[in-house]
């Protein structure tokens, strides 16, 4: 009996130790400077969508169980997804164009996002519900090609400035470019450089690179610029970043020119970042919120492929050319 009491006792005190060994094992890395040394190419690829799917309401966590059944069913789906085509299928008819990129494009990832050991149910964690509080009336339209767009006569192709920034390669699609900078449905890469009074990070895709100035007086410029004018500061071990002053043709979803957008860098583990951001718009939004996402360093192993928009981009030249043959037929048939 003393001998079973014992060796309990000794497992007990080995777990202690393994655990107290595990919790010693990280140590926050720092540049010369003595801050946190985020440097490094981080991916935000995640399954876990922006807005709380109204099924789970209130609730913003899942359990280890419901994450890996969650995660276990999107990676059925994607096998489903890149399952071969019929070669001998019939044209598409529904006029769906989203159905441009097969799951071989797709890389979303099949992780919901995990930070302090919670799986989350949304990016969004305030307000409660996980949903965007826009104001009554639902997504606005202040942004500057909605306007355009709504002037008398104007039809979406008519332009090239009519047409979202994305299928102009100026910036990612979605909201990849940032801030805030959000997972879409590949590309989801994210270089980080620091020196002592810069920051810079590069988004992979369309080579969107923000540079950050640290310690400077906020926004001393009112120049509107691609992804905003952003300037930063030390909050302890955590970089914050202001942004507005947003190039009048960028918007978030219908946002106004008095967006401003505040993100937090927390490194919490070796090779994960905790990416915060809060939204403030009182012409979009009847609140400010706020989402978090998880910032996962790539294997050094991993290439990082270069991501090119312009050199191959014929489709907005067949994007417009369709538009201008379609008036034509139009015209013809009248």
């Amino acid at each position: 009996m003393k001998l079973r009491i014992s060796q309990c006792f000794t497992f007990s005190i080995l777990a202690l130790l393994a655990v107290q060994l595990t919790a010693q094992e990280w140590v926050m890395p720092r540049t010369a400077d003595g801050k946190p040394d985020l440097q490094g190419i981080w991916t935000n690829a995640t399954q876990t969508p922006l807005q709380r799917p109204e099924e789970f309401g209130l609730k913003g966590f899942l359990t280890e169980a419901e994450a890996a059944d969650q995660e276990q069913g999107w990676r059925d789906r994607i096998d489903r997804y890149s399952t071969p085509s019929d070669p001998d299928r019939a044209a598409p008819s529904d006029g769906n164009t989203q159905a441009g990129y097969n799951g071989f494009w797709i890389d979303r990832g099949t992780n919901a996002i995990k930070i302090n050991g919670q799986y989350r149910t949304s990016i969004i964690v305030e307000p409660p519900n996980g949903r965007i509080p826009y104001l009554e009336g639902g997504r606005p339209s202040n942004d500057l090609r909605t306007q355009w767009r709504a002037r008398p006569g104007v039809e979406p192709y008519d332009d090239p400035e009519l047409r979202p920034l994305g299928e102009r390669c100026l910036l990612a699609f979605g909201s990849s470019s940032g801030p805030p900078m959000l997972p879409v449905m590949y590309n989801n890469n994210y270089q980080i450089v620091q020196t002592t009074d810069h920051v810079m990070v590069l988004v992979e895709m369309v080579h969107d690179a923000r540079i950050i100035p640290l310690n400077m007086d906020p926004h001393v410029t009112d120049l509107e610029k691609w992804m905003g004018d952003s300037v930063g500061y030390w909050e302890g071990d955590t970089l914050v970043v202001k942004t507005r002053n947003f190039h009048e043709q960028q918007s978030y979803r219908g946002s106004s020119e008095n967006l401003l957008v505040t993100e937090r860098f927390e490194l919490i583990a070796q090779d994960k970042i905790k990416y915060s951001f809060t939204m403030e718009d009182p012409l979009s939004y009847q609140l400010p919120w706020t989402g978090e996402i998880a910032m996962n360093r790539r294997p050094l192993q991993e290439p990082m492929y270069e991501y090119a928009c312009h050199e191959g981009n014929y489709a907005f030249t067949g994007i417009m050319a369709g538009a201008r043959e379609l008036e034509r037929q139009a015209a013809a048939a009248k």
